[in-house]
């Protein structure tokens, strides 16, 4: 899929929300959209989330 389909794709889902949800069923859509792009990045390893992951270890 190109990438230029899927920004048309999440466009119209994101404005199916808005209409269905108002603008908060937008703001919601676009938060787990943002969260489901980090998750999908960190597994095509794109992203490093190791930082976030090791942190602070107790000890």
């Amino acid at each position: 899929m190109s990438l230029s389909l899927a920004g048309l794709l999440t466009g119209l889902l994101l404005a199916l929300a808005a209409v269905a949800g108002g603008f908060t069923g937008f703001l919601l859509a676009l938060v787990l959209g943002a969260l489901g792009w980090v998750v999908g990045a960190a597994l095509e390893g794109r992203v490093d989330l190791t930082t976030f992951t090791n942190g602070r270890r107790r000890g």
